[in-house]
């Protein structure tokens, strides 16, 4: 079956990039010219999907604006000289895929956020991707999960190795090589203590699953110390019943979910911008000739 719905799990807080996410969501805030959400769907769309359920909690309506029509601006835009590529930017990020909201109305967990999406997913497979995750390369990291679906048939994460110092922040597979950059996962540990680790590869940010992950979910007990249901729980829980392969993504990872993170972001997608790639490039030579 082909793969045509992802979520977008864009319900958080932002409490790490105050004050900023005060009144503006994490999500909408920039790199460089787009908002952090936008490089998201576009990732979607090119990788195949067509439709798209965005979970969301109280003051987010901006997201939906975002990606809808704005006919005052646009008007002020389309046929004016020099306007074309505004108007283009403006318009276009509407008909990137369908889009569809829904509130998450308690702060309980991104397990507890997708099965929000349950009944949009209508037990088709489905791709997930986290909203503090920006990932940009050549080859959408969507799609290369839903291909190693495809073949495999078995729910996949994405992967990437880190450093030993930051495995804790994350979660360690336990993991077995199925071919170049595809493995089986045996087993997950959540935020691993050094005596725990199991590989350096952690799951960042991007997810195909099917609709089995439900009831994995509904069967998982709830985090005695978070009270909570943790998706890597029921992650784990398909694991060992040898239902999950991962893969190692290539692509380059922004976590806008802190301060640095979206530092880096705006730095590393300025220097590739056509408009001022190559002005930033100069700035930032003379600048670090000053440190």
């Amino acid at each position: 079956m082909k793969i045509t719905k992802a979520v977008i799990l864009a319900a958080g807080l932002g409490t790490r990039v105050l004050p900023a996410s005060k009144a503006v969501p994490k999500e909408m805030l920039n790199i460089v010219d787009k908002p952090a959400i936008q490089y998201l769907v576009e990732e979607a769309a090119a990788s195949g999907i067509t439709d798209i359920l965005i979970i969301t909690n109280r003051g987010k309506q901006v997201m939906e604006d975002h990606f809808d029509y704005a006919f005052e601006l646009e008007s002020n835009l389309k046929g004016k000289p020099g306007k074309e590529s505004f108007y283009r930017a403006v318009h276009d990020v509407a008909d990137l895929a369908n889009i569809y909201y829904i509130r998450q109305k308690e702060t309980n967990g991104t397990a507890h956020a997708l099965m929000k999406a349950e009944s949009f997913v209508a037990g088709e497979p489905f791709a997930v991707l986290f909203g503090d995750d920006v990932i940009v390369g050549e080859d959408p990291v969507t799609a290369q999960l839903i291909r190693a679906y495809e073949k495999y048939g078995k729910c996949t994460v994405g992967v990437n190795e880190c450093a030993r110092e930051d495995i804790g922040k994350y979660c360690s597979l336990g993991v077995s090589m199925l071919e170049e950059r595809v493995m089986n996962v045996h087993q997950i540990v959540e935020k691993p203590t050094e005596e725990e680790i199991l590989s350096l590869y952690a799951i960042l940010g991007r997810n195909v699953l099917d609709s089995e992950i439900f009831e994995y979910i509904r069967k998982t007990p709830e985090n005695p110390k978070a009270h909570e249901v943790f998706l890597t729980d029921a992650l784990d829980a398909m694991a060992k019943d040898g239902r999950l392969t991962a893969v190692d993504f290539t692509g380059r990872r922004f976590d806008m979910g802190n301060k640095f993170g979206m530092m880096q972001a705006n730095v590393e997608v300025a220097l590739q911008h056509p408009e001022i790639g190559e002005q930033f490039k100069a700035y930032l030579k003379e600048l670090a000739a000053t440190l």
